[in-house]
């Protein structure tokens, strides 16, 4: 009888590591996070949370450098393109969809913020009316927000809460509500 080896010797704590996906053009390096026998949990660079995958996963290539896993940013942040879940932006104005479909426009000047949203419905949703578009507009509602982290394994990487225009950390954004079209 034989046995089958459930720990590869390099599946340790705070070892880099590269995950090549299939059909990858190349591989992304990352960080083992936690590791037992027979499974390693890798969190990819820039990504907030751990991808639990067997130690002999194709495409998981195991480096020579080890150190300490590094912490997840927590609490509040100023949100840029480079976040999970910000990635568009019109005229140097981010524009956010939440998963219910809200919008937001991360500007306190109401001027860029219509041209930002009414860009991205045309882009994002094949929005070509002027008249729907007009009316989605008059429904933007400046607010002042905070961003913060969520925790690694949380539904979402971040949320957006509102605050006061007095707290420090507060940006003003307008917020569309689900739009209606």
């Amino acid at each position: 009888m034989t046995t089958t080896e459930t720990r590869h010797p390099k599946a340790e704590t705070g070892r880099r590591v590269t995950y090549e996906f299939y059909n990858a053009r190349k591989p992304h390096p990352g960080v083992i996070t936690f590791a037992t026998q027979g499974t390693v949990w890798v969190r990819l660079d820039g990504q907030r949370s751990s991808m639990q995958m067997p130690i002999n996963q194709k495409g998981l290539t195991y480096l020579d450098e080890i150190g300490p896993v590094p912490e997840l940013p927590m609490g509040r942040f100023q949100p840029n393109l480079q976040h999970p879940g910000i990635d568009w932006q019109y005229d140097g104005v981010i524009v956010v969809r939440f998963e219910e479909g809200d919008l937001a426009a991360l500007t306190g000047d109401r001027a860029k913020a219509e041209a930002a949203v009414a860009t991205f419905l045309r882009e994002q949703d094949g929005i070509e009316d002027e008249s729907d578009l007009s009316d989605e507009l008059a429904e933007l509602k400046p607010q002042w927000a905070v961003f913060e982290w969520e925790p690694e394994d949380a539904e979402c990487a971040w949320l957006m809460n509102y605050a006061t225009e007095n707290d420090d950390q507060a940006l003003q954004v307008h917020y569309l509500p689900s739009p209606g079209l």
